[in-house]
């Protein structure tokens, strides 16, 4: 009698192990600056698990994470099992601002501005698609600003914003407005990419920017661009007051940032005493 036996399916295939999806490590140091980034762009202390649902990491790990650093000082526990950014950071920071010609010259400028012009005086730089407040100086009168030291907000909203992309390849810094451009809360900022990167160009080129109620009703800013020894915008200096003074006296404050911003640049060997 002829028996025949099929073999069973898929047994040839069964012999053969399966390949395991490869998976991406995430190291300790990367998880640490996720953890410190994350609390630096929201700007107020929060939980493990918002921590790693927001970085994508396992809440095991983020807990690891933040033992680490809190026992290092870089973190602090707050209230309600809360982490915030701890004082070894700051200290840190010091050391590093001290190391900065750039800081130490444009603030001098800063309060120099600020006093002349009788108003507040910011230092802006870019982060990504943000514009971040570098160092301020308070006006003596009553006007005050919202936006402190660290405050980022959309490059559309604001003057400064504008004037820190104005030295990019028309491509690049349109790709950056379609991408980034967002609403104002006063919905008064532009946000057509074509149009902010034509504005942008053109305020970088005649260094100066100006926006009236765009990011808060009746406050404006008059901005102009710090430019170093390769052409780029790697700051601002401007004016922030009440917008009916930028209108009664706009020559003024214009001529005011231009100058302060050419002697940052005099000043850091970015221009010659001529210019």
């Amino acid at each position: 009698m002829n028996v025949n036996v099929k073999p069973r399916a898929g047994k040839a295939a069964a012999s053969q192990p399966i390949p395991k999806p490869r998976r991406t490590r995430v190291s300790g140091m990367d998880r640490a600056l996720q953890v410190l980034e994350y609390l630096r762009e929201i700007g107020a202390p929060s939980g493990a698990y918002a921590i790693a649902k927001a970085i994508g990491a396992p809440l095991s790990t983020t807990y690891l994470v933040i033992d680490e650093l809190v026992e290092r000082e870089l973190l602090i526990r707050r209230g309600e099992g809360h982490v915030w950014l701890g004082p070894r950071l700051y200290l840190l920071g010091l050391a590093y601002q001290r190391s900065l010609d750039f800081l130490a010259e444009a603030g001098h400028e800063m309060h120099e501005l600020c006093r002349a012009s009788g108003e507040t005086v910011q230092i802006c730089g870019r982060d990504r698609d943000h514009m971040v407040v570098l160092a301020m100086a308070d006006g003596p009168g009553h006007f005050r600003v919202m936006s402190e030291v660290g405050t980022r907000v959309p490059l559309n909203w604001t003057a400064s914003g504008r004037l820190l992309v104005g030295h990019l390849p028309d491509g690049e810094r349109l790709a950056i407005f379609r991408h980034s451009a967002k609403a104002s809360p006063t919905q008064k900022a532009e946000t057509n990419p074509r149009l902010l990167s034509d504005l942008s160009r053109k305020a970088f080129d005649e260094r100066l920017s100006v926006q009236i109620s765009e990011t808060d009703f009746l406050v404006s800013c008059v901005a102009s661009p710090i430019v170093d020894a390769t052409g780029a915008c790697v700051a601002t200096i401007s004016i922030v007051l009440p917008a009916h003074k930028v209108e009664a006296r706009r020559s003024f404050y214009a001529k005011a940032v231009r100058e302060a911003s050419a002697r940052v640049e005099r000043k850091l060997g970015w221009r010659s005493v001529a210019a």
